[in-house]
This record gives structure tokens, C-alpha cells and sequence, in this order.
């Protein structure tokens, strides 16, 4: 093969990498909603396996193909196709979970951009790569996905902030043992991806 031809095939996996990967994502998140939901008395947003993926994204992409896959999965949904939490679509989109949905894109690329490099050369490096990507998983997927889901959810239900934050505390331990088994995943992952 001549050079040429090297760097072409290069390319072309290069690029079937770049998008793939955010497409992979995209699908895991829709079927991270379809696989079930758990409602919580008082919220109207149910509890969904979409967080954890969208930690794994955050964790496993670059910020780019991260918020790829999201603005994919919100495109789809957008269109019409029933892939977001209870087969729910375009009307998700302004309903009580918008913010959410919405705050997803932030999320994931706080998430990638927070992460770091993985190291992943002796114990204690991957253990604080763990931890890193712990935190970063918190900042993108409770800090801000948080604050843009309560916030707009606030405003569509004419509900005082307050409120809507209480009610949604029954979610913050669920999405603390998803960051904490995304962190572990993503770090024993790292060298696939």
C-alpha cells in the first residue's frame, strides 16, 4: 500500500470513530429511556438509567462527540421519534422535564471538559482518575444538570424554585452511585476509548 492509500484508510476510521461514537451514544440514551422508568412521588420527572449514560459519554468522549450524542438524542426527539422517558417526544421538550432534557448538552460537556487525561500507569493514578472523573460526573450531572432541570421545570409548573429543588432531592442519591459506577466504569474503559 502507498502512503496514500494508509492515510486514506486512517482517515476513514478516524472519521467512522468521530462519528460513530457520538451515534453509539445517541442510542444508548434512548435506550437507557425505554429500558424503564421509576416515577417519584411529587415530580413529575421519572428516574431513567439516560443519566448514567450521559456520565459515561461526558467520561468516555471527547466534549465534541459528548455533545454530539446529546444534540443527536434531542434532535431525534425534537423529530418526533418517541425517545425520550415514557416513549414521550417533541412535547417532552416543553413539559416539566424540558429542563432536564435541555440541561443535558451543558452537562456532558462540563463533564468531558472536567475529566481530564486518564492515567491509568500504576494504582494510584487510575484511583485518582477515579475520583476525578467522580467529580466531574457530579459537577456536570447533578451541579448543572440540576440547576437547568429545576430551574425550567420551576417555570413550566409555576412552582416556586424551592419546591421543585426539594422534590427533586429524591434523586440526588440515585445519581450518586450512577457517578460512582460511571467513574469506575469509564476509568477501566479508558484505554478503549
Amino acid at each position: 500500500m502507498s502512503e496514500r492509500t494508509v492515510s486514506t484508510a486512517q482517515r476513514g476510521r478516524m472519521l467512522a470513530s468521530t462519528i460513530g461514537k457520538p451515534v453509539l451514544f445517541a442510542v444508548l440514551m434512548w435506550l437507557a429511556s425505554a429500558a424503564g422508568e421509576i416515577s417519584i412521588p411529587g415530580t413529575p420527572v421519572p428516574i431513567t438509567l439516560q443519566t448514567f449514560v450521559m456520565m459515561l459519554a461526558g467520561l468516555m468522549l471527547s466534549w465534541r462527540q459528548a455533545g454530539s450524542a446529546v444534540v443527536l438524542y434531542l434532535a431525534a426527539g425534537a423529530a418526533g421519534l418517541p425517545v425520550f422517558a415514557g416513549g414521550a417526544s417533541t412535547a417532552a421538550l416543553f413539559g416539566p422535564s424540558a429542563g432536564f432534557l435541555i440541561g443535558f448538552l451543558p452537562a456532558v460537556i462540563v463533564t468531558a471538559l472536567l475529566r481530564g487525561k486518564a492515567r491509568l500507569d500504576s494504582a494510584p493514578h487510575a484511583a485518582l482518575t477515579a475520583v476525578r472523573y467522580f467529580g466531574a460526573s457530579l459537577a456536570g450531572n447533578l451541579v448543572v444538570l440540576y440547576l437547568f432541570g429545576i430551574t425550567i421545570q420551576s417555570m413550566v409548573m409555576h412552582v416556586p424554585f424551592t419546591t421543585v429543588a426539594i422534590a427533586s432531592m429524591g434523586f440526588v442519591i440515585g445519581d450518586v452511585i450512577k457517578a460512582v459506577v460511571a467513574s469506575l466504569a469509564a476509568t477501566g474503559l479508558a484505554k478503549l476509548f
